[in-house]
Formats: C-alpha cells, structure tokens, sequence
C-alpha cells in the first residue's frame, strides 16, 4: 500500500550477538538475603553500544512504585529503553514504574530492558539503589537523604515495553506442496494484520514506529484472533545509512524490530518481515517520490543495498523459521517498461531494466541473498501492478533450492484484478502450485463489503490474508483497522475483526 500524506558508502550494522553477561545478586555469609536485589545483564553488543537489562527482587515490604538507580561509567548513554520510564543525568541512569507495573509485592520481579550507546566499554555498574536503598548487599534499608524516592517525570516516550515471559509462540514455518505447514504436517494459515511504521517513521525523522509498540498494543491486536503480523520495514534505517537520524537507524533500528518480532511471538503470533521502502530514484510513470532514498515505494529493490539488507534481515533470524520473509512490497516494474515479458524479466532477474535508472536487484537475487546465509525461513515474492498481477508469476518464479517459497499479492477494491472472475484466472492457479498470500486487504471506503467478498473467495480455498492496516489513520484514506491502539475497530476494521473472530485459522 502506499501511504497518505505524513507529517556514498554502505554502512552496515554489526552483527548482534548474545553474550549473556550478568551479575548474579550478593548473598552475604550469613545467607541473608538482601533487602533487595538486581540482576544486569548485556544482552547483546555492536561497535558503538548495546543491549542491557535489569530483574529488580523486592525483598521487602510490598511497594507500590519504584524506582533504580545505577551509574554507566563507561561514558555511555541510554538512547531507549522498555518497561519503564527510563533517564540520564550524568553517569547516573534512573528507571522509573510504568503505570501498569509499578506495584512491587514482597519477593516479587519486574524486569525491565535499555539500549545504550557511546565510547568506552560496557562495564557492569558496581551499584543499584532501590528507592534509595542499596541492593545486593545484606543490609537494613537506609535511604539516601538526596534520592527523595519515586516521582513523576511526566510523560515520556517509553519505547518498547518488554514481552511478557510465558506464551505459546508461534510454530517454525515451511512450505509443503501449496500449503505452509507447521514440523507436524498441520496446514497454517496466516491470517492477520499489517503494523505499519517501521518503513516510514525513521526515514521521516521522527520516531521508529508510528504509535505504540508496548505489549498491551500488541495483545490488543492477538485478540482479533490474529495468528499473523506483518512489520513493514525500511532498507535505509536498518542498513544505518547516513542520512537517517542516528537515534532511528543501524543496531537501534535492529533492536526494535527484534524487540517488536518477540512481542509478537510471544502472543503466539507469526512475525512476517517486510522490505516497503527502499532506496533508488525513480521518476517515471506511477512514481511515489522523485527523491533516491527509500521515502516511498520504488518499483523494484536495487542492487546497491537491497540484496545488504537481506542478508542481514536472514542473518538475524535464520535461527527461527517461525519468522517468514516477505521480499519486496509492492513492485511495479510494469509501469516503467513496455512489454509485459519486460516488467516480468526484470522482475525475475534484476539488472538493467528498461525505465529505471538504478540497476535493479532480481528476485532471484533476494532469494539467494537469503539463502546464502542459510537461512531456511519461508520467502513470500510478490508479483507486479503493485503485487495485484501474478498472472505470470509461474512462469517466472526464482528458484529456491530450500523450495520454501511462496506468492504473495495485495488487493484493494481501486486494483485491476479485483473480481472473482480475475482471481479464479490468474489466482486459482498459483495456489494451486505454491502456498498464496494476500499479504494486504483493503478498502478505501471506510466499510468492509470488498474485503468480505476476499476473504469468503480465500476462506473456500484454505488461502491466506491479512488487513491493511494496524494504525489509526482515517480510513477512508488509508484504509486504516482501528481507531485507537486498544483495538477499537473503524466501521471497516469491524470487518476483519468480527470475521477473524469467527475463523478457526
């Protein structure tokens, strides 16, 4: 979908790695335990920062806020964090209760996670402060004169909230004739919704996501009994290119997107990431942006990044296969050539396409960009006219040599095939080979009567789908499913609510 109106070298992140540094709480001799105790660990590192969290266990009586305190003396800064409502002044970093988490009984936990960056080394802070109260040491509470305990700060950005810690995830994913399949056999069908912002928000300068990304927003799509959620990102903000906002780009813009892949999962929900917005300049027909970086759709991926980006996005999450990877949103390299065989060759191979002044990255050349990692993830590849046509997409799929592909297509009731009629010619035969995903439905007329008549067409097939889109814009617009990040549904998103409710996915 393209959006409504809103307000050199390749540099690319470091890998990310595990490396499960921590201290353990003190006990003293006595085997006391102390009055309070907390857990640090760095989760994860890359050249110019990393990932850290902390479990504060209230050893006293029950508190109804809190607040910690400990230095980085490493000279670094926290940039964003989760769970609470995170602050520097100086060396001296505070996290502050949420309002949802700030009751803390005696032997509770709460965990909450930061990202932080700068010069120095990561070193583990020698001390925490509990409300005042040194924890870690077997000591009787003795508050420090100057901390005055928890207060207000105000109201802040809090980043993304951590996950909850139990859950049933979503199943490793793979194609198994027309059909995605979970390691038993069972047939899946991702069924779900679009949480549009990771493409846009970075680029524009203002954020990564667009509204909030905590677990209760999470949870409130889960409960449309979505099975599936597809994260739009942007090539630019996750290569961290030099004209994306640093605080936005590289290993943070990494971060919360694997902060936000693991929220979904945990409510059992597939995580489908996406390519939406890519660089290269393109200013024929149809063109969205007549600006080289990736600030709206181009009509196909490029060479000079796009095949970097993959090779990233697989790298970190081949380990999970219950992570699918959808390559490129919408292409529309039929607008700038002449010929159908044209627009379907370039397509297909990539390099110099007739209309396009970049030369082009193939979907053959994203697939094997993923597949050199060795990344068995499922791949969706979408076909032309903005994904609408895949009446040749058969003919010139990419190979994969892990044969876990699968067409992707998007439908909006202002498209060319949006009839049964044409879906039954050009559809019904892709899905009979490979398993077919209606990666975005919608409707720009604020009901739901189009999308209705899709899903009936996909339900009588076993097929999949999944509503453009989770953000609250104004539907006739956008379209947009809610009007509110609890999940309350425009008169469109009732549409795709109540009959998901009714689905047995």
């Amino acid at each position: 979908m393209r959006h409504p109106p809103r307000s050199g070298l390749l540099l690319v992140a470091a890998a990310v790695a595990l490396v499960g540094t921590a201290v353990a709480p003190v006990v003293t001799a006595s085997g006391a335990a102390p009055v309070c105790s907390v857990e640090y660990s760095v989760t994860s590192r890359w050249d110019a920062g990393f990932q850290g969290a902390v479990e504060i266990t209230n050893n006293q009586a029950a508190l109804s806020s809190w607040r910690l305190t400990f230095d980085l003396t490493g000279g670094q800064e926290v940039t964003q964090g989760w769970s609470a409502r995170w602050s520097q002044t100086g060396t001296t970093v505070t996290a502050a209760n949420e309002s949802w988490n700030g009751s803390l009984g005696s032997g509770a936990s709460v965990s909450a996670g930061f990202i932080a960056s700068g010069p120095g080394s990561d070193a583990v802070p020698t001390a925490f402060r509990l409300n005042g109260t040194t924890c870690n040491v077997d000591a009787e509470p003795s508050p420090d004169p100057t901390d005055p305990g928890p207060t207000d700060p105000g109201p802040t950005d809090p980043g993304p909230s951590d996950p909850p810690s139990s859950g049933d995830g979503p199943p490793a994913l793979k194609v198994s004739g027309n059909k995605l399949v979970d390691e038993s056999g069972a047939t899946r069908r991702l069924l779900g919704v679009n949480r549009s912002g990771g493409e846009f928000a970075c680029v524009q300068g203002h954020g990564i996501w667009d509204g909030p990304v905590d677990d209760a927003s999470v949870k409130a799509i889960a409960d449309w009994n979505v099975n599936t959620v597809r994260i739009p990102l942007n090539e630019e903000c996750w290569l961290g290119l030099s004209n994306i906002k640093p605080e936005y780009a590289g290993a943070r813009y990494i971060g919360a997107v694997k902060d936000l892949v693991a929220k979904v999962k945990v409510h059992g929900m597939t995580p489908m990431v996406e390519l939406h917005w890519s660089w290269g300049q393109y200013t024929g027909s149809s063109a969205g942006c007549s600006d080289v970086h990736a600030t709206c759709q181009k009509p196909m991926p490029n060479m000079r990044y796009t095949p970097s980006f993959w090779t990233s996005v697989a790298n970190t999450f081949k380990d999970d296969q219950a992570v699918v990877f959808d390559l490129f949103n919408e292409p529309y390299p039929d607008r700038a050539t002449s010929t159908a065989a044209q627009a379907w060759t370039c397509w297909r191979d990539g390099g110099t396409c007739p209309g396009i002044a970049y030369e082009v990255a193939g979907m053959q050349d994203l697939v094997d960009a993923v597949r050199g990692t060795g990344a068995k993830n499922v791949i969706l590849a979408g076909g032309l006219a903005y994904a609408n046509d895949l009446s040749q997409w058969l003919t010139y799929r990419p190979n994969d040599p892990t044969g876990n592909l699968a067409a992707a297509w998007h439908v909006y009731n202002f498209n060319t095939c949006s009839n049964e009629s044409c879906w039954d010619s050009t559809l019904a035969p892709v899905a009979g080979r490979v398993p077919l995903v209606a990666g975005e439905i919608g409707e720009n007329t604020c009901a739901h009567s189009f999308i209705d008549r899709v899903m009936a067409w996909f339900d009588a097939r076993g097929l999949s789908y999944l509503g453009w889109t989770w953000n609250t814009w104004n539907c006739n617009s956008g379209p947009s499913l809610i009007s509110d990040y609890q999940g309350t549904p425009t008169s469109f998103g009732v549409g795709l609510r109540d009959h998901l409710r009714s689905v047995n996915g």
